[in-house]
């Protein structure tokens, strides 16, 4: 069934808190228990200028059907707070350091509370970046991952924009947003779009949930030279086939993209993500280019559908009952 008309993102998470972490941060932390038979627990990484609660909609959707759901908010993104980390930054230093870590302390939080329980670590896009860095260095404490709408590139569209950034550095500084990135994502991404009525449509078909995202103080604000480089950064670690030899090749993962995502070329990255890990010998690798979906699967006309084939992933990784180890 389509939904048109009115945003998801008008729901709220049943509970929040805040939770220190080890790197300084007080984190925004949104909790949604499960309301069925506990089976799992879903940890939610969210995109670039945007916050966790966006994501409410999908945690009772996922609570309906038996996961816990913890989704916090980055390192200068909603009411996260750092002294190093204003909005639009990391880190003044070690921003993806940071923010891996700041990941950590919210699975330690889950790892106390729910400790018999698999967690799925899920990110859409920035937040897909975040999680796959999260599985490089900590694949022990995840059951399985799922990375959508992300960008993993690599070689002279990466070179070319770092040496923008390395220039915008040395006139500017680090700490100041980016002139030249958002013209050359944000702004071309909404150009892509044939008869945009904004120039956030990019984002997705339903013009409620573009509204919603214009209308949010929280969201569409230009990022810092420094959390641009963060980003590159964390696209690399992606990129390099040599960071995922530690991990274990059963490991699920569970890739989406979206056939008219200017972000991620029509989802060509998230198939060169899946072709990479079936190349490594990953044997549980499912991936999923939407038709007409643009870059916020979950906020699309087809969100039900796309939702819906994320539950069965779900039914398969984590059965009601789990075998005994």
């Amino acid at each position: 069934m389509v939904q048109q008309g009115r945003a998801t993102t008008e729901m709220s998470f049943n509970s929040r808190r805040t939770l220190s972490a080890p790197g300084g941060a007080a984190l925004n932390l949104y909790i949604e228990p499960a309301c069925a038979q506990p089976r799992g627990v879903v940890q939610i990484n969210h995109g670039l200028a945007e916050h966790a609660a966006r994501y409410a909609g999908f945690a009772k959707f996922l609570s309906a059907r038996g996961f816990h759901v913890y989704a916090q908010d980055h390192r200068g993104h909603g009411f996260t707070r750092a002294p190093d980390a204003p909005i639009g930054r990391f880190a003044e230093r070690d921003g993806v350091d940071k923010v891996i870590s700041d990941v950590d302390a919210v699975h330690d939080l889950i790892a106390g509370e729910h400790p018999d329980l698999p967690v799925i670590v899920f990110g859409h896009s920035m937040g897909g970046m975040i999680a796959l860095n999260y599985v490089l260095r900590h694949s022990n404490r995840v059951h399985a991952a799922s990375v959508w709408n992300s960008n993993f590139q690599s070689g002279l569209p990466a070179l070319a924009a770092r040496a923008i950034l390395s220039w915008e550095r040395f006139r500017l500084g680090s700490d100041v947003p980016s002139r030249m990135m958002p013209k050359l994502t944000f702004e071309a991404w909404g150009k892509a779009v044939p008869d945009h009525r904004t120039l956030f449509d990019w984002l997705s078909r339903d013009p409620a949930e573009v509204d919603a995202y214009m209308a949010d103080p929280l969201c569409g604000w230009n990022g810092s030279v420094s959390l641009w480089f963060d980003l590159f950064r964390l696209a690399a670690n992606g990129a390099d086939d040599s960071g995922f030899s530690d991990i274990r090749r059963a490991l699920p993962f569970y890739l989406v993209g979206g056939e008219k995502d200017p972000a991620t070329n029509g989802g060509e990255s998230m198939r060169k993500l899946a072709a990479r890990l079936r190349a490594m010998g990953f044997s549980s690798v499912t991936a999923t280019t939407y038709a007409g979906t643009r870059h916020e699967s979950l906020n699309e006309i087809n969100r039900d559908v796309v939702m819906a084939d994320f539950a069965s992933w779900l039914d398969r990784v984590c059965p009601l009952s789990l075998p005994q180890a």
